[in-house]
């Protein structure tokens, strides 16, 4: 598919990017750097604007590089909720900061089955959105939910066409921002997409990506005021007591 070549070629050019540029640009970075150690105060500026821009170049080319093929990533049992805390203590006093912040959760549900690191990337970078979609309102109304609950027979189709995976766990992100535009929608989880300014368009096919590779699904509906990202993923299977 047009996604799937758009990943591979977003995977290749990470490598090559990781490989042939981080070097030349901590020379870069360096030099500027030495440069405005010497430089007149007029300069010093252009020297601090160099060091700056050579940052966000490496920003830019570490997320490039996080859609390199890795080995599969260990899974174990994971506390979904303990993963929302840590995401909403990360953006609480950043990016979510005016904003109100709702959390409708079901206790009972049972573990993800997944890598907690990538749990919080995956809803660390769907909060961001959120919390910056709910800004644009201008009016100090802003709002986040998320919503946790128990979706039972719910099943998601691999990527490679094999057998059909439980995913009865649901996490929902909602804002009452102005809504995707409707010309992004039908791509937007492909890469270099965005609807800000200086986006690099990676966030959510790098969400997609980890989603995926979760065994999960992701996908979301969106309207003026109403906006909801809808993540489902695999629960854990049950430990097994016979090798006690």
């Amino acid at each position: 598919s047009a996604d799937a070549a758009g990943l591979r070629s977003v995977v290749g050019l990470g490598r090559m990017l990781a490989h042939e540029i981080k070097n030349p640009l901590a020379g870069i970075r360096g030099a500027a750097q030495l440069l405005k150690t010497g430089a007149s105060a007029a300069d010093q500026p252009l020297a601090q604007l160099i060091v700056d821009e050579t940052d966000r170049i490496r920003r830019l080319v570490d997320r490039m590089e996080a859609f390199s093929d890795q080995a599969p990533t260990p899974r174990e049992a994971v506390n979904i909720h303990q993963v929302l805390d840590r995401v909403r203590a990360l953006v609480v006093n950043g990016v979510a900061d005016g904003l109100r912040f709702r959390e409708q959760y079901d206790p009972s549900l049972p573990p993800v089955w997944g890598d907690e690191d990538q749990l919080i990337q995956i809803f660390l970078n769907l909060v961001k959105n959120a919390s910056e979609a709910a800004h644009m309102r201008g009016d100090g109304r802003g709002e986040l939910i998320i919503h946790t609950a128990w979706r039972p027979g719910v099943r998601v189709r691999g990527a490679d066409g094999k057998a059909a995976s439980s995913a009865p766990i649901e996490i929902r992100v909602q804002d009452n921002g102005p809504g995707v535009p409707q010309s992004l929608r039908e791509h937007l989880f492909q890469p270099f997409v965005t609807t800000k300014a200086n986006g690099t368009g990676l966030g959510l096919a790098l969400v997609t990506k980890l989603v995926t590779a979760h065994g999960g699904l992701i996908d979301f509906e969106s309207e003026p005021g109403r906006t909801v990202f809808r993540v489902l993923l695999p629960v854990a299977p049950e430990p097994s007591f016979g090798d006690a």
